[in-house]
């Protein structure tokens, strides 16, 4: 049986990207800062001193780039709506020229038949939000993000194939607060915790005020680094268990069990975070689906640095080790621990050296690397996982956080010069995929 036919008739076929990763036009039709900007325009922050205020220009070329998805044929898209653009100020008025944005490239992506997946959160604070209250440090962000997502959910819900709420809360609390990896650059890991805590309420009480006003699915994304022990033995293993605790069960723990798992706030002592009654009710809300990204996993040594991981598939070019069978391994985990909702791959990609050569880019580690995961997925839902579509991490070469443009995901290369996009030949083989699944 060839691959594409291992997938039922309905699976959905996608592809993904991120507002601040591809749309540019930071300072144009009212759009606030963002934290992601000034971020960038600190020395030091990212690799290549680049910043997002042009990125993929898909703000003014988003028809372009729904054509190019319908090329593709697929039946979704997954994108990010920037908070700053839609509230410049993180509260009070709405921004209508935001708005009027996403209601265009909406409806284009529907006259194409492709499906909108919406995220209300990747990573793009209104920066006045930092100012006036210290961001996700603060409780006081909770309400304004239910305010947010219900606005959003009251203007598109009926033309949305469903809203996440958060994308990867880990990379926001730990990246962003913990490591200063990421925007705003803090280095505290009482901050992260607490942060962790603070999205994660607001991710609650936004799928609360989105039910009261839309119909649409609604769920979350999390990004899942399965933890595997470097050596087998004793203090490996339950310092590999302590970091899958931060990385998967802090996150789903909550939104599933309503608890924090206890080994990990033994762990973090002192800097577990604050929790008020009732928090955990709410953020157990009831979901109509999880989001799932999945790129590597993580070999964990309790004595550091751990050894180099063994690379047996390779390596990409963000010097992540290519591991799809630890995909279905942790798939078929989440099933039998959470029994969680129908679960989408929101994001699975990865970067690669890719050069544009007389008009091609050939990528064949990344058509290697599609096509060994798609396997991976196949055979996880083969074992009774419950998966019901699968998003390539990214339709176009973006602006990569801290590592800038120097990376490149894409399906397609982008010229950052010229805003030229080429499909490279990883494209062209996900194209064919979908056709001989979906038929012409």
């Amino acid at each position: 049986m060839a691959l594409a036919d291992k997938f039922p008739a309905d699976f959905l076929w996608g592809s993904a990207t991120s507002a601040a990763q591809i749309e540019g036009a930071a300072r144009e039709d009212g759009r606030g800062l963002s934290i992601w900007d000034r971020f960038c325009a600190q020395p030091g922050h990212v690799k290549d001193a680049s910043t997002p205020e042009v990125a993929c220009d898909h703000y003014h070329r988003y028809a372009e780039d729904v054509v190019l998805m319908h090329w593709l044929g697929l039946g979704a898209y997954r994108f990010s709506l920037a908070w700053p653009r839609l509230q410049p100020l993180g509260r009070g008025a709405w921004n209508e020229a935001g708005f009027d944005f996403y209601d265009r490239l909406i409806d284009r992506l529907l006259a194409s038949g492709i499906q909108p997946l919406a995220t209300l959160y990747h990573w793009d604070l209104p920066a006045a939000l930092e100012d006036s209250i210290g961001g996700w440090l603060s409780r006081d962000i909770v309400p304004l993000f239910a305010d947010y997502a219900a606005e959003v959910a009251r203007r598109f819900g009926d033309r949305l194939h469903s809203i996440a709420t958060l994308n990867e809360p880990w990379c926001v609390a730990t990246l962003g607060y913990e490591t200063a990896q990421f925007a705003p650059g803090h280095s505290s890991r009482a901050e992260a915790a607490q942060v962790s805590h603070h999205l994660l309420l607001a991710h609650g009480q936004a799928i609360q005020a989105m039910r009261a006003v839309c119909s649409t699915p609604l769920g979350i994304v999390l990004n899942h680094t399965p933890s595997f022990a470097a050596a087998p033995n004793e203090a490996d293993r339950i310092a590999a268990r302590i970091d899958d605790g931060l990385n998967v069960r802090w996150y789903m723990d909550p939104v599933f069990r309503g608890t924090y798992p206890a080994d990990v706030l033994a762990h973090l002592g002192t800097d577990a975070p604050r929790v008020q009654a009732g928090d955990m009710a709410t953020i157990q809300q009831p979901l109509d689906f999880l989001g799932v990204n999945f790129y590597t996993r993580s070999l964990i040594s309790a004595s550091p640095p751990a050894p180099p991981a063994p690379g047996l598939q390779g390596f990409t070019d963000m010097g992540w080790e290519v591991v799809p069978e630890v995909l279905t391994q942790h798939l078929v985990r989440l099933t039998r621990e959470y029994a969680p909702p129908p679960i989408f791959i929101t994001e699975n990609g990865m970067a690669n050296a890719d050069e544009l050569r007389e008009g091609r880019v050939a990528d064949t580690p990344r058509i290697d690397y599609l096509q060994s995961h798609l396997q991976a997925l196949s055979k996880a839902m083969q074992l009774g996982v419950d998966v019901r579509g699968y998003f390539y991490w990214s339709l176009l070469d973006n602006f990569e956080w801290n590592s800038g443009y120097a990376k490149r995901f894409g399906l397609f290369h982008v010229d950052y010069a010229t805003q030229q996009r080429t499909a490279k030949d990883s494209a062209h083989w996900y194209r064919q995929f979908i056709a001989a699944r979906t038929g012409p």
